[in-house]
């Protein structure tokens, strides 16, 4: 039997994952750069050591010292954690007389609204009201200054990656910020920002590859070992269609509706730069 949206108006879980999932990973800014993602449909607790033991010289037929370690860890996805969700409402005039393909055209519209909803909380969300808590203003990161002239203050983000014994995989910069730091050369007259010929127009500052993006403000940026950015996705995400609810006004609608948390495996692993209000 063929499936349609009227004998199954909430779409299959597998229609769900090609029209929304599949496309956010890579519409998403934050899903894109390579979080550790974790499916989950109830709340989450990601274990973590906070120490470690302090292994010793010993020979034989010695007694081996023990040490105790503490753990602690990360708790994602609340019961209380709130969804995004988006409703787009067209006429059945609109259905019958698009000429370019009318799913092809809400999909892209849906993965859009979406994906900006999520990576903005990601990156900057206050966690306010039930939302997300974004990397910025996620506790226990590391701090430093940001100017978009002197490319030290990003070599300094760097050391305090290291410091920690972080291995940054990625920038996150603001478009105003990266085109400041995009003008600067290095000595010999090249520019410190380089593009990847293999990439296509994909940049790396000091090695580490750039994403760009208007989510964060001016005067922030973010330097992380994505590795450590853990991030819950609830495994039920549903796409409804409406097909009566609007009857009266001869429309439909397609609902969406999605969950995510976002938290630091170990926040160390993420710096976060602010530009001096005097520079």
């Amino acid at each position: 039997m063929t499936e349609t949206t009227t004998a199954n108006p909430e779409l299959l879980r597998e229609q769900v994952s090609s029209l929304l999932v599949q496309p956010l990973e890579a519409a998403s800014v934050v899903l894109a750069a390579g979080p550790r993602i974790f499916d989950t449909a109830e709340p989450l607790r990601i274990p973590k050591l906070v120490s470690s033991t302090e292994p010793g010289w010993v020979g034989e037929g010695e007694l081996i010292p023990e040490h105790d370690v503490d753990f602690d860890e990360v708790r994602l996805m609340p019961t209380e954690r709130k969804s995004v969700k988006t409703l787009i409402r067209f006429t059945n005039e609109l259905l019958r007389q698009s000429v370019i393909g009318l799913d092809s055209t809400l999909k892209q519209r849906l993965v859009s609204d979406v994906a900006r909803k999520i990576d903005t909380a990601f990156l900057v969300g206050d966690g306010a009201d039930d939302s997300v808590t974004g990397i910025v203003n996620q506790p226990g990161v590391q701090t430093g200054t940001l100017d978009a002239s002197d490319p030290d203050s990003l070599l300094d983000a760097i050391g305090l990656a290291h410091a920690a014994e972080v291995e940054p995989t990625r920038w996150f910069l603001s478009g105003a910020d990266f085109l400041a730091l995009r003008k600067v050369k290095a000595n010999d007259g090249r520019y410190i920002v380089q593009s990847d010929v293999t990439q296509g127009a994909r940049y790396s500052l000091f090695g580490v590859p750039v994403t760009v993006t208007n989510k964060l403000p001016a005067g922030k940026a973010v330097l992380a070992n994505m590795n450590e950015v853990a991030v819950a996705r609830d495994i039920n995400p549903t796409v409804k269609i409406l097909d009566q609810r609007y009857a009266e006004y001869d429309e439909q609608a397609i609902r969406v509706t999605a969950r995510y948390d976002l938290g630091l495996l170990r926040p160390e692993g993420v710096i976060v730069l602010t530009a001096d209000a005097g520079v």
